[in-house]
C-alpha cells in the first residue's frame, strides 16, 4: 500500500477528498493512503472472525466493527488527527461513536494482511496504534498462517506473542475468547 501523493494534506482536506470518492482512504501523519480491495480470502478470515466476536460480545457494552467503518484517533492537538479503518475493531466506549466513525482508540483492532499491505499494517499501523494506547492488535497473516498478537501489559508496554497453525489465539482483554489458527486458516 502507497501513498496516493508525496505531499502532506489538512485533516479538512483529507474530509473533502474522503467525500468526493467511494474508495478506503486512510490519512497517517498528512499522507493519504488508499486500499486496495480485499481478497476472497482475507474477507472470509475477516467474517469467521467478525461473526466469533459478534457471538462473543453479544448482550455486552463493547461491540465488534468491519471494514470500512472509520476511526479517527488524535491528541490533544487537533492539527494532528489520522484517521485509520482497519478491517476490524472492538470498542468499548459507546460515547468515542459519532454518526458516522469512532473517535478515539478502540480497545481491539484486527488487521489481515495482503500482499500489498504489510508494511502499513506491520510497521505505520503498528507503531500508531501503539502510539494511541490500543490494548490489543492481532495481524492475521493469512501467506504464512500465523497471528502476531499484541497486547498492552500492566506496565504500559507491548508485549508480542505469534500463534501458529497448530496454536489457539487467545485475547488478553477477552479472556475467554480463543480462536483456533486451524479453524481460521481452513
Amino acid at each position: 500500500m502507497s501513498s496516493l501523493s508525496e505531499n502532506i494534506i489538512t485533516y479538512d482536506d483529507f474530509v473533502d477528498m474522503q467525500n468526493r470518492t467511494d474508495d478506503t482512504l486512510e490519512l497517517i501523519d498528512g499522507l493519504v493512503y488508499m486500499s486496495p480491495s480485499p481478497s476472497i480470502k482475507h474477507q472470509e478470515i475477516s467474517s469467521f472472525l467478525h461473526g466469533e466476536l459478534y457471538i462473543y460480545l453479544k448482550g455486552k457494552k463493547c461491540k465488534i466493527f468491519s471494514a470500512p467503518t472509520d476511526i479517527v484517533l488524535q491528541n490533544d492537538n487537533n492539527d494532528d488527527k489520522k484517521k485509520v479503518v482497519p478491517d476490524l475493531f472492538v470498542a468499548c466506549d459507546p460515547n468515542g461513536f459519532n454518526k458516522n466513525e469512532y473517535v478515539g482508540a478502540p480497545d481491539f483492532i484486527i488487521e489481515i494482511l495482503s500482499p500489498s499491505n504489510q508494511s502499513h499494517d506491520l510497521v505505520r499501523k503498528l507503531n500508531l496504534y501503539m502510539k494511541y494506547g490500543v490494548k490489543e492488535y492481532w495481524i492475521v497473516n493469512p501467506m504464512q498462517n500465523h497471528i502476531l498478537i499484541y497486547t498492552l501489559d500492566k506496565n504500559e508496554e507491548y508485549q508480542l506473542k505469534v500463534i501458529t497453525l497448530d496454536d489457539i489465539a487467545v485475547s488478553s482483554i477477552f479472556k475467554d475468547f480463543k480462536i483456533k489458527a486451524k479453524d481460521l486458516f481452513s
